[in-house]
């Protein structure tokens, strides 16, 4: 009688699974369009450039255009669409039906499709680090590891933003698309472990940035299934809101008779190529808002005719307003990973717990992404060749062609190559800057992007003292206990890294030359690049473009550093928040926000 009842537990729980999973699984069409009635393709888009040439009657106009649907697009959508007519322009199609998307298990699979319709697109830094951008509904949500975390106290302060307004915004986002984990063993010993070697105290589960070791939130939920930025416009008035997918702006008109250029509406192209034009009301308040991401962005302003003088001049695009500051200032926070080895099966986690260091590191870990056999066989998780990070080969030599070269050698790699995890090193407010220009006219290529890693000695001796750390954690007795992995089994697997994309620490950890090595060799990216068009050089502190009317930009270009251990928590509450404030300025109490 009992193992009947235990079968049936397990049946009943593989029955809710498969009913909170089948919306996705049937496609997705019927059940977005059913909850998101105002989600269409951007070849429903009735004024084309052709018809709509002249005027500019409030009829076919709106109170805001919003150019990309991301982490903080959505939200800023659904909170301005409570007054106010929005139409959000995004050039990415509905994560809802994409597995690849929903699905913790196919995390690392969403980053190795570069297909032109996948909902990542790659882009390699002049640096040699193979990066990715979101290219979908619901931004870089959709395609990254999912920990959510709050800033920290100081970084509200610097950026000048109203504390009670952020600590009501948070919570908005939060109750709807963010969850406890349940923390997976591995994750347990890495907790442990952090705690061993001095990263203290233990915080518990807390969506707060304290120094010591904590447990965050996640997009996921306890199916494994991905809740994105595009759930949170489940929350919009449906009346006053318009999405398009599949909607590539290429530049925002200005009016230029005033005293200062006045955006008026975009042009953008749909899924088929044909263009359209979308126009603001003849309202002062009325305003085109960028949230293209930190690529996107400076890309979008310098094709609008926004930027420096001479990176215009070279394409002949026409200037409306010269800064020099667009696409300046672009950071990335570099990321070192150790992979550790285990004689025992582990299951999938991505980042969980975090140890937050006072030296200007953050540690953090994945795991099991290389066990399945499609994961042997074509991708093995957050640092697998596939996705660029092929973390021994140093940068300049990360070549599509080593790419390739490793993906037929790895199919003769023995399983226990891939058994194990990752110890993940990242460098808090990285010193050193870089710069994005334009290649050409065409907004569906990537911009030329440099983020010069290391370039400041202070950042290097950071991933140095993050090393060591990494060493000592992976050494804790707990981490040993748990992983079973005896010395034999280590060298061998350190022998075997000339071949594989795996990376075991030097054994000198007393060398800093090495160490140094090391960091420059290893590098690659955990995704939160930023800056580019910032505060005080491209917008004001309400975030409104200097030198023009009725344009603003509300995503992490405007940051001059990547808020938290993780910024998707901070970029989707930016959403919220500026939305606030918008409504709250336009009509004070009247907003009911």
């Amino acid at each position: 009688m009992a193992a009947f009842l235990g079968a049936l537990k397990k049946l009943s729980i593989c029955l809710i699974l498969w009913l909170n999973t089948l919306p996705f699984l049937q496609g997705g069409s019927d059940y977005y369009e059913f909850k998101y009635p105002f989600i269409k393709r951007a070849s429903s888009f009735w004024a084309s450039s052709s018809s709509f040439s002249s005027s500019n009657t409030d009829e076919a106009s709106y109170d805001y255009i919003i150019v990309g649907g991301g982490t903080a697009g959505c939200p800023l959508a659904a909170t301005l669409s409570q007054n106010f007519s929005v139409l959000v322009l995004e050039r990415g199609g509905v994560p809802f039906s994409n597995v690849n998307v929903s699905f913790l298990s196919n995390f690392h699979i969403a980053l190795a499709d570069t297909s032109p319709t996948s909902a990542s697109q790659p882009f390699v830094s002049t640096d040699g680090v193979i990066n990715a951008r979101a290219r979908v509904l619901g931004g870089g949500t959709c395609i990254n590891a999912g920990f959510y975390t709050r800033a920290n106290s100081g970084f509200i302060r610097r950026v000048g933003w109203d504390e009670r307004l952020v600590n009501e915004s948070y919570p908005w986002v939060e109750k709807q698309i963010i969850h406890q984990p349940k923390l997976a063993q591995w994750q347990g010993a890495f907790k442990d472990s952090l705690l061993d070697v001095g990263v203290s105290p233990y915080n518990g589960f807390t969506y707060d940035h304290i120094h010591g070791t904590k447990v965050g939130g996640t997009l996921f939920d306890r199916f494994g299934r991905r809740h994105t930025a595009a759930e949170l416009l489940a929350s919009a008035n449906p009346k006053m809101l318009t999405v398009l997918v599949y909607a590539t702006v290429q530049k925002v008109l200005f009016d230029q008779t005033g005293r200062r250029p006045m955006a008026m509406g975009v042009i953008f192209k749909d899924e088929n190529g044909n263009q359209h034009q979308a126009f603001l009301t003849n309202n002062r308040r009325s305003e085109v808002i960028l949230s293209c991401g930190a690529i996107g962005t400076p890309q979008m302003l310098m094709l609008s005719g926004i930027g420096p003088k001479a990176e215009l001049n070279k394409l002949n695009i026409s200037m409306v307003l010269r800064n020099e500051f667009v696409g300046k200032g672009m950071a990335d926070n570099p990321m070192n990973s150790v992979f550790v080895p285990t004689n025992r099966p582990v299951e999938q986690s991505l980042i969980q717990t975090v140890g937050i260091t006072k030296m200007g590191v953050y540690i953090e870990s994945s795991s099991g992404f290389g066990q399945s056999q499609d994961s042997i066989r074509c991708h093995h998780g957050i640092l697998s060749a596939e996705i660029g990070q092929l973390s021994t080969i140093p940068p300049k030599q990360r070549t599509p062609e080593a790419i390739q070269a490793f993906i037929k050698r790895k199919r003769d790699l023995p399983h226990e190559a891939f058994k194990g995890g990752f110890i993940l090193e990242k460098i808090a407010r990285p010193i050193s800057t870089g710069h994005l220009n334009l290649v050409n006219t065409n907004i569906d290529d990537n911009p030329s992007v440099t983020f010069n890693y290391f370039h400041h000695p202070h950042d290097l001796q950071r991933c140095v003292d993050g090393i060591r750390m990494a060493a000592k954690v992976i050494q804790s007795k707990h981490f040993t206990n748990f992983t079973r992995c005896d010395k034999p089994t280590v060298e061998k697997l350190l022998n075997m890294s000339v071949k594989a994309n795996i990376n075991l620490i030097p054994k000198h950890t007393n060398d800093t030359k090495s160490l140094e090595q090391f960091c420059k060799d290893t590098v690659i990216t955990i995704w939160h690049y930023h800056g580019g068009c910032h505060v005080g050089k491209v917008v004001d502190p309400d975030l409104k473009v200097l030198g023009t009317n009725r344009l603003r930009i509300v995503d992490g270009s405007t940051f001059n550093e990547s808020p938290g251990t993780n910024p998707q928590g901070t970029v989707l509450m930016m959403g919220r928040y500026m939305g606030v404030k918008i409504l709250r300025r336009r009509l004070g109490k009247a907003a009911h926000v």
